[in-house]
């Protein structure tokens, strides 16, 4: 039986109030707060930190990779080569996206469980709505990975034992290419068409499973229809306390990576033998349930979901209307750079994706020597910073830029540039480690590379 070896979450590290948006905006706001992607941030990026930590928990190595979003960076290209090229994965290892619907990330993870070897499945989201409406409340960005395969693989930490699916079609939520905002239905009409496809997914694996709903141990629902969840969890007869919260307070509705997300949540919380039911409401339902196993405590990662989630620091409102392209501002009065070159980023691919120094003589060469023949992978290397400096006058879509000198552990320095960090944090000596982000955009093209942020706990 194919299951879940590892997994891992990743959440921005900003926030924004809630409470600060009808000020601004006029209307929408409420209680909470939601996480905000960064500028220098996409469904590329999330996705790849994400995925570094769920690989960190395994000794297997990803036979194939798979990417669903709903909001890619790119549309044509495919996008789950970066994040390939990122992990540094090998080239026999294919990389697939599954884009343009909240459902993919479902559609990748059956994909994943049904193949050969562990794979791995990588969702994100970077989810706007208008100013003042109930999508920019109510959604939030993140990314979630899970590593499946068999026990031949390694150590399952849950298994698959049933997985039901509805399918119908009907229009409840909806966005065309190059929108920031999707539309949604009259929402009294999706919770009634959503209601009876849960119903009949949640019985259809039970009975799979050979159990009722008195033996759900937690459940997980997850979809951007909050009405029709509400309803479905209801509906489903599990106790209250064995309900996995949604995260809406604090985090938000995270769109195609929501049902990972929640699912990692459940399975940090889960005790060996316990059955966790993942619903999924998303132009029909899916519901798969797995039975955690004894290795489900070994499994949880050093950043679960919870200190994720109670981690940020807050955003706001007008930088945040700025980073999403919504509020037009005075550009920095610089030359815009220039567009990447493919070829010459083709020829220095280990070093822009997967951040590969290389080592001669006992020293390490950070970009890596011309002649050097021994690799020195970097990336998940934590370094101290040596001096800095607050730049106010580079081009930046957010300035200041922050740019630090970072001795790295195990040799190799290198001038690097800050992110999510204020200038009054900074300190000579504090400890960083390294992030996937994008360095700008230019011609539709994204210039990927890593950039350095504070280790604060």
């Amino acid at each position: 039986m194919n299951g879940v070896l590892t997994w891992g979450v990743y959440l921005p590290y900003r926030r924004l109030d809630r409470s600060s948006i009808a000020a601004v905006a006029g209307a929408g706001g409420g209680k909470g707060t939601r996480t905000v992607a960064s500028y220098d941030e996409d469904t590329t990026t999330m996705g790849v930190e994400a995925a570094r930590l769920a690989l960190r928990g395994s000794p297997a190595s990803p036979s194939a990779l798979w990417f669903a979003s709903a909001n890619p960076a790119y549309q044509d290209k495919t996008n789950a080569t970066a994040v390939h090229a990122a992990l540094h994965l090998a080239r026999s290892v294919p990389a697939y996206d599954a884009l343009g619907a909240v459902r993919s990330t479902l559609g990748a993870l059956r994909a994943g469980l049904s193949g050969s070897g562990p794979a791995l499945v990588v969702a994100a989201d970077l989810r706007t709505g208008l100013p003042g409406g109930p999508d920019e409340t109510g959604f939030g960005d993140g990314a979630a990975a899970v590593l499946v395969g068999s026990a031949a693989d390694g150590p399952l930490a849950a298994e698959v034992v049933a997985w039901a699916t509805s399918t119908e079609e009907f229009l409840d939520r909806w966005r065309t290419p190059g929108e920031i905002r999707s539309k949604v239905w009259e929402e009294r009409f999706g919770e009634t068409r959503y209601g009876p496809l849960a119903k009949e997914a949640f019985h259809d694996a039970l009975a799979q499973a050979g159990i009722d709903a008195g033996q759900v141990d937690l459940l997980v629902v997850a979809g951007t229809h909050a009405r029709a969840c509400a309803a479905a969890v209801k509906a489903t007869g599990v106790p209250g306390d064995r309900v996995v919260d949604d995260l809406a307070a604090t985090v938000g509705n995270t769109g195609a990576a929501q049902p990972l997300v929640l699912l990692a949540a459940a399975l940090e919380r889960a005790q060996p033998g316990q059955r966790i039911v993942l619903l999924t409401l998303a132009d029909g339902a899916d519901c798969v349930i797995l039975q955690a196993t004894g290795d489900v405590a070994r499994a949880v990662p050093n950043r679960t979901v919870a200190s994720l989630a109670a981690e940020g620091a807050p955003l706001p409102y007008g930088k945040y209307l700025a980073w999403r392209g919504v509020l037009p501002i005075e550009p920095p009065r610089r030359p815009e750079p220039a567009r990447v070159s493919a070829s010459a980023a083709a020829r220095a691919t280990d070093w822009k994706f997967g951040f590969i120094g290389s080592e001669a003589g006992g020293e390490v060469h950070l970009p890596p020597g011309p002649s050097d023949t021994t690799a020195r992978p970097m990336a998940d290397t934590q370094g101290t910073i040596v001096t800095f400096t607050v730049d106010r006058l580079a081009y930046s879509p957010s300035p200041p830029v922050v740019f630090a000198v970072v001795d790295f552990d195990g040799g190799g320095r290198l001038p690097v540039e800050l992110t999510d960090v204020d200038p009054a944090e900074l300190a000579i000596g504090a400890r960083v480690e390294l992030t996937f982000r994008k360095l700008f955009t230019s011609d539709g093209i994204h210039n990927y590379f890593w950039k350095a942020r504070l280790i604060r706990s």
